[in-house]
């Protein structure tokens, strides 16, 4: 967030900022001005938000399901997106006493996509980020969601996203990035996109067939094995907590917890 409102900037090698000019999702370069910025927003506002369940093999067999045969598609609500270092927000009015933390690679799409190949998929990524897919597992897990997924994890604030964007060509293969969670600062996931039962490509090849993938589409891919639910006993997150994502050559996603307010 600049003085006139959101505006973009590249973090350079020494540690300065330097100004974005033009369209993110058309055409833009990085200009010779070096800023000084302000908040840190999400890094992009979704045109959509896609999210794949049950991706990672460790974590499909914790839930006690196999792996599945096709990418297992559900939505997030794009107002449940929330900046790095803004408060998740344990909900109330609609209440959950068991909200998750999922640390998950997201995929940024940047040109229009339809019917894309698994050797063109790529193409049209414009990087990727880190993100927290939150997830209420009683409003999952029990017949309160109707048996979807979208209610549990479209709660306001349950998809942070950041700390930045890392364009394409500084991640040549993102199936190769260690990923983690840590609440409280206790490793609580940590295992690796290699894991992946369909990886990036297989997963926008799969997600733009018949459908079109807008410029600004967020996809999430999963999450690997570790999480709450599946513990021995269950850990959630409280108010209090801090849960941070961290993605190999992305970066650290941090944001503190606490009770929504009625």
């Amino acid at each position: 967030m600049s003085s006139g409102g959101p505006a973009y900037a590249a973090l350079q090698a020494d540690g300065t900022a330097r100004e974005i000019s033009g369209d993110i999702f058309n055409e833009f370069c990085v200009t010779d001005r070096v800023v000084t910025p302000g908040k840190l927003l999400a890094p992009v506002v979704p045109a959509n938000l896609l999210a794949v369940g049950l991706n990672y093999r460790k974590h499909a067999e914790e839930g006690g399901r196999g792996a599945p045969e096709k990418p297992v598609l559900f939505l997030k609500a794009t107002s449940s997106v929330q900046n790095p270092g803004d408060p998740i927000e344990i909900p109330q009015a609609l209440a959950s006493r068991e909200v998750d933390y999922e640390c998950e690679l997201a995929v940024v799409i940047g040109r229009r996509c339809k019917n894309a190949t698994r050797a063109t998929a790529l193409d049209h990524v414009l990087g990727y980020t880190c993100a927290n897919d939150v997830s209420a597992r009683d409003w999952q897990r029990k017949p309160w969601g109707g048996g979807q997924w979208c209610q549990a994890k479209s709660f306001d604030t349950f998809c942070p996203l950041g700390p930045a964007l890392v364009t394409r060509d500084e991640i040549p293969d993102p199936n190769h990035l260690r990923l983690r969670t840590l609440l409280n600062g206790q490793a609580m996931q940590d295992w690796n996109t290699d894991d992946m039962i369909f990886d990036v490509p297989a997963l926008i090849e799969f997600l733009s067939g018949s459908k079109t993938l807008l410029p600004g589409t967020v996809i999430l891919t999963g999450t690997p094995h570790g999480v709450g639910f599946a513990r021995q006993p269950p850990v959630f997150m409280h108010p209090g907590d801090t849960v941070t994502v961290e993605i190999e050559r992305l970066g650290a996603l941090t944001n503190p917890v606490v009770l929504e307010k009625l």
